[in-house]
């Protein structure tokens, strides 16, 4: 891969944004690596947990603006919203919990990355922001959608239609992020919530993500009726029966994942 460096440390996967000369901004290139990169980690079972960074500067600056030419005609900037819409939908679809780990500017596109994952920790540096109105336009691959849904529509507001980047400390205080670590500590700490995730049930965790993330389209009744139908599918599993015994012998599990 050119503008992505991958590792796998156990059963926890990091990607990291490698494009230092661009800020890590997402051109078509790194959209088409982390897309198929995504999904063959869909397809990897002893992958529990998956990490997304950039660096300890810049976590990503957004849509490579370079790329974009001379002025967008509708059916051209159609298909490059939708671009970014599909990529962050797999990153929020993807069966194993995603946690980005933020330090410095996560601008646009990346902020979109960014609340696409289902955790986030910021180092003290970290800016989210979704600048777009100053230009002309509006946040397209999901942040008019999702970001409303994380931290309410007035936050989301606010951010969105002024265009001004929040720090760590406002973005924890809004429930953007979830803990804020000093600069040089984000990757260690979603590390290590990711070998936490990554150490429980894989199948439970899987589908716990897939009812909350579900639950946004459903109406009460049918979201209930889709938790028990979902648990009744687990019920056999070897990690369910390990857990309840373990439980019962006051002894530690020992999930397999099955």
């Amino acid at each position: 891969m050119q503008t992505l460096q991958y590792e796998e440390d156990g059963a926890v996967a990091t990607i990291r944004l490698h494009r230092p000369e661009k800020k890590n901004s997402l051109n078509a290139e790194m959209r088409h690596e982390m897309a198929n990169l995504l999904n063959d980690l869909a397809r990897k079972p002893d992958i529990r947990a998956v990490v997304i960074t950039g660096s300890d500067e810049i976590f990503c600056a957004g849509a490579d603006i370079s790329e974009m030419g001379g002025p967008p005609d509708a059916e051209s900037s159609y298909h490059h919203a939708r671009d970014f819409q599909i990529l962050f939908d797999r990153v929020e679809s993807l069966p194993q919990p995603v946690i980005a780990a933020v330090s410095g500017f996560a601008l646009g596109g990346g902020c979109e990355l960014a609340i696409a994952a289902d955790f986030r920790i910021a180092s003290e540096s970290a800016r989210f922001g979704l600048p777009e109105i100053k230009i002309g336009a509006f946040p397209g691959g999901g942040g008019t959608q999702r970001l409303q849904r994380l931290i309410g529509v007035a936050k989301a507001k606010e951010m969105i239609l002024t265009g001004d980047p929040i720090g760590a400390q406002e973005a924890l205080a809004a429930g953007l992020v979830m803990k804020v670590v000093p600069v040089g500590r984000c990757l260690e700490e979603a590390s290590s919530l990711a070998a936490k995730l990554a150490a429980l049930p894989r199948l439970a965790l899987q589908a716990s993500k897939m009812l909350i993330n579900r639950s946004q389209e459903l109406d009460l009744a049918t979201g209930l009726e889709f938790e028990a139908r979902t648990f009744a599918a687990i019920a056999h599993t070897h990690d369910l029966t390990e857990g309840t015994r373990a439980f019962l012998e006051k002894r530690k599990a020992n999930f397999t994942g099955k």
